[in-house]
């Protein structure tokens, strides 16, 4: 495919271009808006990462790509960044999160209706290790009954690695969210019908975390910690040969793919009104703030009135 870059507000951006080249597809340009870096930091970009093109708008990259790689840190602009390549029939990737309000979720299931080739999300949904636990056979493993898993730095924008980390190891379906209180980090628990539970421990420590899981099956505890170093590798080598044409069915449907998103938007809910259990069926429409997360990651880069 011929790939666009749309933001390089995060690392992302610059980790990503060599695997994508690796896996055979053509990084034709880039469009910046602006959000975290100052105007000079788009064409310096370019050069260094060999782009053939800084694109002055997103209609025009749309009329020259396959497919468009949204990487803004502020998801808010999920919609309006996609559109221009959704109205040109091309196919998008949307970094995580995907969407931090549920308006925002069901745009995109729209978009997936009609046609558009849309997936994306965390790079913890497809990582290595849960791969290889999962591979192993089910009669030696047993079945996840309890799942902890969790991670540092904040309660979305990172905090939504934790929750994908947990739905690809126990499956979509969860029916509510429950925030268990603020000791150090937030803890949420996530329930499903057939009572087996998720445990949550996401948000601001003291120092980094890894990305950690603790599955407890009715056969044993296993316990890992994820190579972040084979992160991103993991979640391009799934989704690009769908996003490309070369297969027909997505690795994950989008309404599966975008669950983590509504759990976290479930577990804003339940610490908002007091601890409650919250359904995924009642999220209203409330949500993550994009804009000001887009604010406070250019404060950490560049200090305040930047």
């Amino acid at each position: 495919m011929k790939i666009g870059v749309v933001d390089l507000d995060t690392s992302h951006p610059q980790n990503w271009i060599p695997i994508e080249r690796e896996l055979g597809h053509e990084v034709v340009g880039v469009w910046d808006g602006g959000e975290v870096h100052p105007p000079e930091y788009v064409q310096d970009f370019a050069q260094k990462h060999q782009l053939p093109k800084v694109y002055a708008s997103l209609e025009e990259m749309a009329a020259e790509v396959d497919c468009a790689v949204l990487h803004s840190c502020n998801w808010d602009t999920r919609i309006e960044r996609a559109r221009p390549f959704v109205t040109a029939g091309k196919a998008i990737l949307l970094d995580k999160p995907m969407a931090g309000k549920p308006g925002d979720l069901r745009q995109l299931l729209e978009w997936e209706a009609q046609g558009v080739r849309l997936s994306g999300g965390s790079s913890l949904r497809f990582c290595y290790e849960t791969q290889e636990y999962l591979a192993r056979p089910e009669s030696e493993r047993g079945t996840p009954q309890t799942v902890i898993c969790g991670c540092g730095v904040d309660e979305f924008n990172y905090g939504i690695h934790a929750y994908s980390m947990l739905a690809g190891l126990m499956g979509v379906g969860a029916r509510s969210a429950r925030h268990l209180g603020q000791g150090g980090q937030r803890r949420v628990q996530i329930n499903w019908a057939d009572g087996r539970t998720g445990l949550l421990v996401i948000g601001a420590a003291a120092r980094w975390l890894p990305f950690h899981a603790t599955v407890i099956s009715d056969r044993e505890v296993s316990q890992f910690q994820v190579d972040a170093s084979r992160l991103y590798r993991a979640l391009l080598e799934k989704i690009l040969p769908y996003l490309e044409g070369r297969i027909a069915v997505p690795p994950i449907p989008l309404r599966e793919l975008m669950e983590p998103e509504m759990w976290a938007l479930a577990a804003r809910r339940s610490w908002e009104e007091g601890d409650r259990e919250v359904s995924l069926d009642e999220l209203g429409e409330g949500g993550y703030d994009g804009a000001a997360f887009g604010r406070f990651y250019r404060e950490q880069k560049y200090g305040k009135g930047n």
